[in-house]
């Protein structure tokens, strides 16, 4: 499902046309549509803050559950949050530069993609993951292994499911073919050591500026095209 656009303004109403960061023209009045369907205001963590606002365990039973030694599922949710704080802003960060980020886009089935960056070098389905700092983060194919947990992360395997969902309706929204590629960003890690030529791109959080200097892929005009269709909540219902 596309997005619908209203028809071209009188030419002569060139005040009201605006830019964008990177100085680009566009006029959001093109857009048609309703607030309730449009990602482009969802803040970093959108879905944590709904429910973790949607909680009922209270402060003492958070406090008494802790102290025998459980692990309330609000604390990874905060904890979650707050990685996803960081990153999108670091993401935020890359628009003067012609880079659009959607945060906190839902797929059917309750996946969430946490960041969509989509600008000059490609669109980006990004999962970010906080770890703690106990040793270099190990990478494979499939999964993050942080020193001391028993069980692997499936983080890297989520990542690529969710970019090859998001790539077909993309394309099928635009009228074009749309590469999008995973990527986790670790959140906390000092370091991570992860095959080099994988498909999903595996980071850390100071290393987010640096996809600004990516380019070549997408022309201004695509990238407001593939923001425009991936903005919609609806296009993504047939996920």
């Amino acid at each position: 499902m596309g997005v619908r656009e209203r028809p071209d303004a009188d030419p002569g109403a060139g005040a009201d046309v605006k830019r964008g960061a990177a100085g680009r023209s566009y006029d959001p009045d093109r857009l048609f549509l309703h607030p309730d369907d449009d990602l482009a205001p969802n803040r970093p963590g959108e879905t944590l803050r709904a429910g973790l606002d949607a909680s009922r365990t209270g402060r003492w039973s958070l406090f008494l559950a802790r102290l025998l030694g459980r692990h309330p599922v609000e604390d990874a949710w905060r904890r979650a949050l707050a990685a996803e704080q960081l990153v999108g802003a670091a993401l935020e960060a890359l628009t003067p530069g012609g880079w659009e980020v959607l945060h906190s886009v839902v797929l059917p089935g309750d996946a969430v993609v946490s960041h969509l960056l989509i600008g000059p070098g490609g669109v980006f389905c990004i999962h970010t993951e906080p770890v703690r700092r106990a040793g270099p983060v190990r990478v494979d194919e499939a999964f993050v292994r942080v020193p001391g947990e028993r069980h692997p992360r499936p983080v890297v395997r989520w990542a690529r499911q969710s970019a090859a969902r998001c790539a077909p309706v993309l394309a099928r929204g635009c009228g074009f073919p749309v590469r999008v590629r995973g990527m986790v960003v670790l959140v906390g890690a000092s370091e991570v050591a992860a095959p080099g030529d994988d498909d999903v791109a595996v980071l850390m959080e100071r290393q987010v500026a640096g996809l600004g200097m990516l380019g070549g892929v997408l022309r201004p005009e695509r990238v407001d095209r593939v923001h425009t269709v991936a903005r919609n909540r609806r296009v993504w219902l047939g996920c």
